[in-house]
């Protein structure tokens, strides 16, 4: 990591440990950043305001936003809370929606995943559908019940990717193995939202912003855990971090 790699901002969980409330992201996400896309990760914390949100995208040349255990309050979406919905942490979802609003209107390069993929079309204005199990002609994308993560983040399913969209131009055409650890998917897709690939029973595991500035995509599986061993995972961040140096670039330049 060099002194010029791009920094890239990863919005907090907030989490209870020990008597404190945590900020923190998980290692794997910030790890990818730092071996595959070349980058520097800073992590905001959930206590920021929308001000204060601009001040760090003038400093930061991307945004990463992660999955999580918890799941976007359904309230963002119209839909009515169940347990079914659970766990939520409303701070990060705040945090989450004007973070991604604001990249986009800037063109700040966005990779965002599982949870992330998901935040991205509800702030677009699409909706999730919870326990996609249990829904007929559904495959079970849980996480496997294993005390390894590597048994549990194990690629296991092919998704299509659509010809020629703005993910094949990073993997290819063809099918590409992913993992599965989710059991939220998107239902309504947002309008300002592209198909980029999808799973065997027609989730959508890929999107993109149609009329994006820059780099923004969605992915439902979990590329940051193989990025340092798998081909299209590590393409997917390679990819995202010549975006965040492009995106710095023309931004010194002006």
């Amino acid at each position: 990591m060099s002194h010029s790699a791009p920094l890239i901002a990863v919005p907090a969980d907030t989490r209870v440990f020990d008597n404190y409330e945590w900020h923190a992201a998980p290692s794997t996400y910030l790890a990818a950043i730092a071996q595959a896309s070349g980058g520097v990760p800073v992590i905001v914390p959930a206590l920021v305001d929308e001000a204060a949100l601009d001040v760090v995208l003038d400093r930061v040349d991307g945004v990463l936003v992660t999955g999580s255990a918890s799941n976007v309050h359904p309230s963002r979406y119209g839909v009515a809370p169940t347990a079914a919905h659970e766990p939520f942490d409303p701070a990060r979802d705040r945090l989450t929606d004007a973070l991604i609003r604001k990249a986009l209107t800037r063109g700040t390069p966005l990779l965002a995943i599982c949870r992330g993929h998901q935040e991205l079309n509800v702030a677009l204005g699409g909706s999730l559908a919870t326990e996609i199990q249990e829904f007929e002609g559904r495959m079970d994308h849980r996480a496997p019940t294993h005390p390894e993560q590597d048994a549990r983040f194990a690629l296991r399913h092919p998704v299509s990717v659509e010809p020629g969209g703005r993910l094949a131009t990073i993997v290819g055409d063809g099918p590409v193995e992913v993992n599965s650890l989710h059991r939220q998917a998107i239902d309504r897709l947002a309008d300002g939202l592209a198909v980029e690939a999808r799973a065997p029973d027609g989730t959508v595991e890929a999107v993109s912003v149609a009329d994006a500035k820059g780099f923004a995509l969605g992915l439902q599986w979990h590329p940051e855990y193989w990025a340092a061993s798998d081909p299209a995972s590590r393409a997917i961040f390679e990819s995202f971090g010549a975006a965040c140096r492009a995106f710095r670039d023309r931004r010194a330049a002006r």
